[in-house]
């Protein structure tokens, strides 16, 4: 700055995550080690500063204000203009936000921070085991805002007043809470409390309430406990009766807990952590990882229960301070290292938030409610990612990362994608952003689609998305679409229907930026989708961009026999592979055996009839029918259990690797045609494959190496199809989606092998593969925008 005595004022817009994670705090700082004059404030576009003082200085100001953000914003824009010089301010001031039009992006909830960690654990500090410590760099920030911008007077803390030491705090623009809007303390904060139902007339509260909900976890109770954007059922999972308590009253069948664990030492106990799963696991979204499980003795940690037939284990840190408390701070008395934390709902329904619905939904599953008086606005349920060819691959998209949004490489108009039906995720979206919501679930009951439509309302009330069109998928009997299908008809706004797996592959080219303007070759496998012939899709391969697609290739077609009938009974979909192979249903096939001679013979009239019998071509059916001719799974509890425990199978096969070769030792598939029309898609036969699996099941071959072989050979098969379009084409660009890429096995195999063969691959790294990510690429087909 020296020799420079010009003076200049500029007006500095700053758009991004820049509210509620001590931006203008920041911004304060800066603008007093630059000796700069102005004031600072929140509005609806994100945050304005106006800044006067040597020319030199206010140009590094409007440099580093970009280049040096607090560790939780997220700076998308900073534009400043010149304007008239004042020379009237007195310092730097940070005045009050402002309202009006505009659009700023709110963080997403985020893991307690180190400094108040350690502030947690203090005995000296006032908040020394605080539940609702929180500061500028961590804690509620979705969940608990009600509009904008973000104050605390729109968020769910306004009815608790600070008391005169947190107003400080919050007033003082070098302190680390200053204007964090959650801050509280133990006198002016939420309160803890203990109930064993809605008789309990005596409730415990704040450190008894703790204290009480600890010991009852150690006894083998099962607590409902109030998180950051909804209850959780909690339980001891080193407790095996604990266990199947929880799974025998919530009606969980055989699907994996997701657990909670109190340190990283403990995690390293449980599984297999790399580098890029520590990060994840400390990391300020703390989500749900899902980790390899070590192959030895099983640890004392975890009961066989949480996690049956499962190659993996969902495991999180603590992520709250409740959290923090409930597994223990040193010096507390023994009890649980690792708790089952799964959420509070039953079977088929939300996540509950309301603290008397809590009392009432989950009576009958929880023994206790550890509960608190912060309503929750927004529900959210914890996410859930992998690491696959050494980056994140997401299965649900939620706390932690909603509603921060994807950058979109060509505008859309205002619109509304509402998804698939299975885990569902909307998204808002508007010029070059889309904002996907928080998981809503299944859409199968009255109150997920009450919450569904509660969330689009918040979510295009906070971004300030005007729907101009309702987009959704084709299959009319999707209850998302049959709800778009209403409020059109009500808002007078056109309708647009996208096909499933041409929305798979655009999610997939709009996550990494393409612009539409070059085709890929998109490789969409999954169970169910909609097909432009009525047939149910899902073993597809389409050359496709964002104006459309056409039919390269597809799994041959198959009957399913009685619809879903053969998705929860694996062993029909064996059966109608075997017949449609002509492959006898002789007694020394697992999956003929489990079939009584009654089931048999009417599956066999059945299918010589083709009574309810859609044909598919479903990817993730033939990997339910080669799990029940393996003898892996023959009925399911839960969606992808026969994939999943066949993908088991195949990593307890040590006699060879899936990834290396994929034409080695793999079962083979055949391309064919089935007319003389050069543009007719091939057809992927899989009777080879099934005729291999069989010779193999004969010969006294376990399951392992079938599941290993068989995954195997759908790696050879996309490698083959792919160099097939390649040829016919010259695209080099594959683009992997749908929910049978997330199997890691697939996943890692397929991307290997296409990488070596010099293909670009594009898989998921922003959004789900499954149908959470399906809105995204309805948005990006049907909402472009002309520019």
């Amino acid at each position: 700055m020296t020799g420079d005595r010009s003076r200049e004022r500029r007006q500095v817009t700053v758009r991004g995550v820049v509210q509620g994670v001590g931006f203008r705090p920041f911004v304060y700082t800066l603008a007093e080690e630059l000796g700069l004059t102005g004031w600072v404030t929140n509005n609806a576009d994100g945050v304005v500063a106006e800044v006067e003082g040597p020319g030199r200085a206010v140009a590094d100001f409007c440099t580093r204000i970009g280049s040096e953000p607090p560790p939780l914003a997220v700076v998308e824009s900073v534009e400043h203009r010149a304007v008239p010089v004042q020379s009237g301010d007195h310092g730097f001031t940070i005045r009050p936000s402002a309202g009006g039009p505009g659009r700023t992006l709110v963080s997403p909830d985020t893991a307690t921070c180190d400094d108040c960690l350690r502030e947690l654990a203090d005995p000296a500090d006032r908040r020394h085991r605080h539940p609702f410590i929180t500061c500028t760099h961590c804690g509620p920030r979705f969940t608990v805002v009600t509009s904008l911008p973000y104050d605390r007077d729109r968020t769910t803390m306004a009815g608790f007043p600070m008391c005169a030491d947190c107003r400080r705090e919050y007033t003082a623009p070098g302190d680390r809470r200053f204007h964090a809007q959650p801050i509280a303390c133990p006198i002016c904060g939420p309160r803890l409390t203990l109930r064993r139902g809605t008789a309990d007339t005596a409730p415990r509260q704040d450190a008894a309430a703790l204290a009480e909900a600890r010991g009852l976890l150690a006894q083998g109770a099962v607590l409902a406990v109030k998180g950051l954007g909804g209850y959780h059922l909690a339980c001891d999972a080193s407790d095996p009766t604990a266990v199947r308590t929880l799974r025998k009253r919530k009606n969980r069948g055989d699907k994996p807990f997701a657990v909670l664990a109190d340190s990283l030492e403990t995690v390293e106990r449980l599984a297999q952590v790399g580098e890029a799963e520590r990060e994840l696991l400390l990391g300020p979204r703390k989500p749900v990882v899902l980790l390899r499980r070590h192959r030895s003795a099983p640890t004392a940690d975890v009961a066989p229960g949480v996690a049956p037939g499962s190659p993996d284990l969902g495991v999180m840190l603590p992520y709250t301070p409740l959290h923090r408390l409930l597994l223990g701070l040193p010096g507390d008395p023994p009890g649980p290292t690792v708790l089952v934390m799964t959420s509070g709902n039953r079977a088929g329904e939300p996540i509950v938030t309301d603290d008397t619905e809590a009392l009432t939904r989950l009576d009958g599953l929880a023994d206790a409610w550890l509960m608190h008086d912060r309503p929750i606005h927004v529900p959210c349920d914890d996410s859930v990612v992998r690491i696959c060819a050494g980056a994140e691959l997401p299965v649900r998209r939620s706390r932690g990362y909603a509603p921060f949004p994807v950058a979109l490489p060509v505008p859309v108009v205002p619109a509304l994608a509402v998804g698939g039906d299975l885990k569902n995720t909307f998204c808002a979206g508007d010029d070059r952003y889309a904002w996907m919501s928080a998981h809503v679930g299944d859409m199968d009951d009255l109150a997920t689609l009450t919450a569904f439509e509660r969330a689009t309302a918040h979510l295009t009330d906070l971004t300030s998305v005007s729907p101009r069109m309702l987009i959704a998928d084709r299959h009319p009997g999707y209850r998302s679409t049959q709800w778009a299908r209403r409020a059109a008809e009500t808002s007078g706004l056109p309708l647009r229907q996208v096909q499933h797996h041409h929305a798979h592959v655009a999610s997939a080219m709009a996550e990494h930026g393409l612009d539409g303007s070059a085709p890929v070759i998109g490789i969409a496998f999954d169970g169910t989708g909609y097909g432009d012939d009525g047939a149910v899709w899902g073993g597809e391969v389409l050359i496709a961009d964002y104006d459309g697609y056409r039919r390269f290739a597809h799994l041959a077609y198959v009957p399913l026999p009685g619809g879903d009938a053969a998705v929860r009974n694996p062993y029909r979909m064996a059966l109608s592979h075997l017949r449609a192979a002509a492959l006898p249903w002789s007694d020394d096939l697992p999956c003929t055996a489990v079939a009584t001679p009654g089931e048999r013979k009417l599956l066999d009239r059945q299918l010589e009839r083709d009574l309810a019998c859609v044909p598919t071509s479903s990817m993730g059916r033939l990997f339910d029918a080669v799990s029940s001719l393996a003898g892996v799974c023959h009925r399911v509890e839960y969606e992808a259990q026969a994939a999943m425990e066949l993908e088991n199978a195949a990593l307890s096969d040590v006699t060879g690797s899936v990834g290396d070769d994929a034409r080695n030792d793999a079962y083979r598939f055949i391309l064919r045609t089935e007319t003389e029309d050069p543009a007719a898609p091939l057809i992927a036969d899989p009777a080879p494959v099934l005729a291999a699996a069989v010779a193999d099941i004969r010969a006294g071959a376990p399951a392992g190496p079938v599941a290993r072989r068989f995954h195997q050979g759908v790696i050879a098969l996309v490698q083959e199809v792919c160099e097939v379009a390649r040829h016919r084409t010259g695209i080099e660009t594959v683009a992997l989606s749908g929910g049978v890429f997330c199997n890691a096995l697939l996943t890692q195999g397929c991307c290997d092998v296409l990488e070596r063969d010099g293909f670009t691959v594009l898989r998921h790294r922003r959004v789900p593969a499954n149908d959470g990510g399906l809105a995204l690429g309805q948005l990006i087909v049907a909402a472009r925008a002309e520019e």
